[in-house]
């Protein structure tokens, strides 16, 4: 079997799925908007190194949401600019997404721990004009500044204090709690993601209002049928990453259902504690996350009162000995989620729905067609190498999943297309007779 079809061994479900993306869709008022009526549903746990938490519901996250957008917008900002949100897991941060999206402008997500030189790359690739930022990576930003015409505000979150930073605080404490949202296109631009590692250049991703649409499917089949009753979700995931977001916060509150925000450094038995302390149901983790926990606290139940439901693991293969000890000690399998930035929610597993090798990337997800290619654009038959690749139709139907494009123009390998309406995503893979797909590393890697 190939599975560049939703026929023949394509899971039940999957040959009747249709989209039904709406004209005009706008991802703030889908993940908070519409949530924030009731004043008693939480959207948001919050804890940092310090010990210092909180709570937050949709209400709250939308008041502040709007004040930010009067701020944003008396400082020129309009529908398709791009400001750049550098911060952890912090309620900042998940405001400053639903602020800038309910705009129509578009949020670029970075991870603070990048270093001057890929800071300075992805705000002037970007042409940011604004970015908030708190003091973990503002000593960074301020190194490169002075080499950023286009960046004209800095909004300091927390300790982010300094000459030319504006506090968050003062400028969003007298703002007005009321904003209009703008009525966005499905398929106007709504995030620029950039992939790569921590430092250097990085091709920028650009991602549209209907990209959390097409990752819905993935995040409720790889979570056992997302939401059941007590389900709480945390993932240690970045929010700059498109595994933390489009399978993390956004997906989450689409259902509006709550998240736990942690900002500090992870290590085996803060995350148990965690685990325990919010009772959580639902996680998100890296295979090398998941090792750590393995090899720290190899019995956790018998130190834990966990609540687990569903545990996932993404962006690499996991070893047969880390998938015994969840079973054995977890008490529960974990499911394999594909992430790649700009093509997340395509490709997983589904134990509820479909039987799944285990160490498999998975199966694709109901309105997704993907394939495996040589280097000609050919589809590959069961048992032949070559790179994973999706297609950006499945059944006739656009596949809102994928990218819009590279920004400022396709010239980087990954995530390329190649013509025919497939978009290659630079890791190389393989399709067995059943359906299933195994990762076999990446292009450059041959």
């Amino acid at each position: 079997m190939t599975s560049d079809s939703q026929a023949g061994d394509c899971p039940e479900g999957c040959r009747d799925f249709r989209w039904r993306v709406p004209e005009h869709f706008n991802i703030a008022a889908d993940v908070c908007g519409r949530w924030a009526g009731d004043r008693g549903r939480f959207a948001l746990y919050y804890e940092d190194a310090s010990g210092f938490t909180s709570a937050h519901s949709f209400w709250d996250i939308q008041r502040e949401a709007n004040r930010l957008a009067n701020v944003l917008a008396a400082l020129a900002t309009v529908a398709g600019d791009r400001v750049a949100v550098i911060l952890p897991q912090r309620p900042e941060s998940a405001i400053a997404h639903v602020a800038i999206n309910q705009m129509g402008a578009i949020t670029v997500p970075l991870a603070p721990q990048l270093g001057p030189d890929a800071l300075e790359h992805r705000l002037g690739d970007s042409a940011a004009h604004l970015a908030i930022v708190d003091e973990t990576a503002l000593p960074r930003l301020a190194q490169v500044r002075h080499r950023l015409p286009a960046l004209r505000h800095v909004v300091g979150v927390g300790a982010a204090v300094g000459k030319a930073v504006k506090p968050w605080a003062e400028v969003v404490e007298h703002a007005s709690p009321r904003y209009t949202p703008a009525r966005t296109a499905a398929g106007d631009a709504a995030l620029l993601l950039y992939s790569g590692a921590a430092s250097g250049r990085a091709q920028g991703v650009l991602m549209a209002q209907r990209t959390l649409l097409g990752n819905l499917g993935a995040y409720v089949c790889v979570h056992d049928s997302f939401p059941q009753a007590g389900d709480l979700f945390w993932s240690p995931l970045d929010w700059a990453s498109s595994g933390g977001l489009w399978q993390g916060l956004l997906a989450t509150w689409h259902f509006g259902r709550p998240l736990l925000a942690y900002n500090g450094p992870i290590e085996a038995g803060k995350a148990f504690a965690l685990l325990q302390r919010y009772a959580v149901r639902n996680c998100l983790l890296e295979p090398l996350a998941l090792q750590m926990m393995q090899h720290t606290v190899p019995e956790p139940r018998a130190t834990y009162d966990l609540d687990l439901r569903t545990l996932v693991s993404s962006d690499g293969p996991l070893t047969e000995p880390t998938r015994n000890w969840a079973q054995e000690q977890l008490g529960l399998p974990i499911s394999q989620l594909w992430c790649r930035t700009g093509m997340t929610g395509l490709l997983g597993h589904c134990a509820s729905r479909w039987p799944t090798s285990a160490g498999s990337l998975g199966r694709p997800y109901p309105g997704h067609r993907v394939s495996v290619l040589d280097r000609q654009g050919r589809v590959l038959g069961a048992g032949e190498v070559g790179e994973l690749a999706a297609h950006r139709q499945c059944d006739g139907e656009d596949d809102p999943a994928l990218l819009l494009g590279h920004w400022q123009g396709p010239d980087a390998t990954a995530a390329s297309p190649v013509g025919d309406g497939w978009v290659r995503t630079g890791d190389l893979a393989v399709v067995d007779a059943a359906g299933d797909f195994w990762y076999r590393g990446r292009v450059g890697d041959v």
